[in-house]
């Protein structure tokens, strides 16, 4: 229905206005409005109102429902899971040393959010009428979560801080997606990211949750646990206080109760609200995630024939040739004539065919997940030409990973190892295999959800993996082999490696081996608290009681660091540590 254009008119002032037209809006008439004694009226169509239309993103948290009210048990567990974060980090971020209590602090964390999923019904999913009686796990929560524990286990067993930070650094989006769940590629991005905002959606979850349980008379379990967290506060600061005043009580409780002072006070109770903030966020996480997959893209249909087989099958020529102009450094025996023909130097050679590796496989990756989604799947013809050339371009990607790793093993032979070459060498190896298992879902036909699972479980199983071998320790017995064989050694960066590193030093011989040991002995001095203990610098202390390395002025920092340790560095030869 169309409205009739109606024609502006100007009537007199103290005219009688018109009658309404029957499907036009009264308007007033008034001081300011038209038709008033100010301005002339006018006659038509009231405009539809204006309403902005909502991004996905903004129905996605429109529609993040809030979980259940916080319970006084749940308060009472996070209390408890806070007190055991405050007596395990509290003092090692006191003395700077990580240890037994990391892994201890974030199972706490995880008791807790699991037990949150477990009573919202998101780690075991209920009976149904097909399946009566019987209860399916979430095995991607379960398996995500101990992944994420595995990977803060490395503080227990490994002292190489670049390692450490690198795991822990995994772990919190892997429990973040653990806890969020989702299958494909925007809810594994996106359940990995998901934590921190759940953090700052569950404060007012959290106070409503404490004020009520604080509040609450009804029931026996808050009144016992506030009694026994009352109980326990007073213990602990009476029992400090007196541990300082008398030296035998001090000696008594030495281990048990901590110093009471500005500093240390600040640190557990630092500790104790970030445990709880943790686990109150990863409890919101756990019984409502976010509705990830309102962000996702709808499939859309399937291109034509021409539309991927020809492109696929440029692409595959494109690497075949590259794979047979490559095919010669495989071959090469000569490594100084190889490099003299391509004008580069070790460092360059290497390099360029890392940064190669990643964008080609990233491409490769992105190549097959739109293959997986756009290609056309509608006859056996189609899905079998499909596979077949996906599947030759992941075998000529493998390829390309292969040479990339011989680009750097000449590097890697020329000047030894290092954590840089090392850490290079296994993300190449992860990219590997990310490509097998994209070969794999591509050419098998496995359910495409499983792909973005896959990719991130085996970043977590190959970050794992190479914590396992002790990076410091392999790279110090590579240079000590080197050394054993050619007579060149870096003493200078094998003294900056982490006690990991101490039982392939102890291979060395005088002086190299205290000039190599000394700064390592030195920082492991002193005595750390029990919940620092640490796997690599418990036997690298074993190992240097019975042998101490030998001060002397070239290998003491006080004597200089340029003394006799470094000038033996270039009587052997020196190398480059990039």
């Amino acid at each position: 229905m169309t409205d009739t254009p109606v024609p502006l008119e100007k009537k007199p002032p103290g005219a009688a206005p018109p009658p309404p037209t029957p499907g036009l809006a009264a308007e007033p008439v008034g001081p300011g409005w038209p038709g008033g004694p100010r301005g002339p009226r006018v006659y038509g169509p009231m405009p539809p109102p204006y309403f902005a239309k909502p991004t996905l993103l903004d129905r996605m948290f429109r529609r993040w429902k809030r979980p259940e009210p916080l319970r006084p048990a749940f308060v009472g567990a996070t209390a408890a899971a806070g007190l055991v974060g405050a007596l395990t980090l509290g003092p090692m971020m006191r003395e700077g040393a990580f240890g037994v209590g990391v892994p201890i602090a974030a199972a706490a964390v995880a008791a807790v959010s699991g037990a949150a999923a477990l009573r919202a019904g998101r780690l075991v999913a209920p009976a149904t009428r097909r399946r009566r009686g019987v209860r399916r796990a979430n095995l991607t929560a379960v398996v995500f979560a101990l992944l994420s524990l595995a990977l803060v286990a490395t503080f227990a067993v490994r002292d190489a801080d670049w390692i450490v930070a690198i795991t822990f650094l995994l772990a919190m989006p892997i429990a973040s997606y653990a806890a969020a769940g989702g299958r494909s590629w925007v809810e594994l991005i996106g359940g990995g990211l998901a934590y921190p905002f759940s953090g700052l959606r569950m404060l007012p979850w959290a106070a409503r949750g404490v004020a009520g349980a604080a509040t609450s008379g009804r029931g026996v379990t808050w009144p016992v646990i506030r009694t026994g967290l009352i109980a326990a506060g007073l213990l602990l600061v009476f029992g400090a206080l007196f541990a300082g005043a008398d030296a035998a009580f001090g000696d008594l409780a030495a281990g048990l109760v901590p110093d009471v002072s500005g500093g240390s006070v600040f640190v557990y109770g630092f500790a104790f609200v970030a445990t709880m903030l943790a686990t109150l966020a990863g409890s919101h996480l756990a019984q409502s995630p976010p509705p990830l997959h309102l962000l996702a893209p709808r499939r859309p249909a399937p291109a034509g024939r021409w539309s991927w087989i020809v492109p696929i099958a440029a692409l595959d020529l494109l690497f075949l040739a590259f794979c047979a102009v490559q095919a010669r450094v495989f071959l090469a025996a000569d490594r100084d004539a190889l490099l003299a023909e391509t004008g580069l130097t070790y460092a360059e050679y290497a390099r360029q065919g890392f940064f190669q590796l990643v964008v080609v496989t990233v491409l490769v990756i992105a190549v097959i997940a739109l293959a997986m989604t756009w290609a056309p799947s509608a006859t056996r013809a189609d899905r079998a030409t499909v596979r077949a050339l996906l599947g030759l371009l992941c075998a000529l990607t493998l390829v390309v990973v292969a040479v990339a790793l011989r680009r750097l093993y000449l590097y890697e032979e020329a000047f030894g190892w290092t954590r840089l070459r090392l850490w290079v060498h296994a993300f190449e190896v992860w990219l590997g295999l990310v490509v097998v298992l994209g070969a794999v879902g591509a050419v098998f036909g496995f359910r495409r959800d499983l792909l973005p699972r896959a990719i991130a479980g085996s970043a977590a199983a190959a970050l794992l993996a190479l914590a396992a071998i002790n990076p410091d320790g392999f790279i110090a017995e590579r240079n000590v082999d080197r050394f054993e064989a050619t007579g060149k050694i870096d003493v200078l960066y094998l003294r900056n490696l982490s006690a990991d590193a101490v039982p392939a030093l102890d291979r060395l011989p005088e002086p190299q081996r205290s000039c190599a040991l000394w700064e390592i002995e030195r920082e492991l001095r002193g005595d750390e608290p029990a919940v620092a203990a640490n796997l690599g610098r418990a036997r690298a202390r074993d190992l240097l009681a019975d042998t101490p390395a030998v001060r002397s002025a070239g290998n003491d920092l006080s004597g200089g660091i340029y003394g006799f340790c470094s000038d033996m560095i270039y009587d052997t030869g020196g190398s480059t540590r990039y």
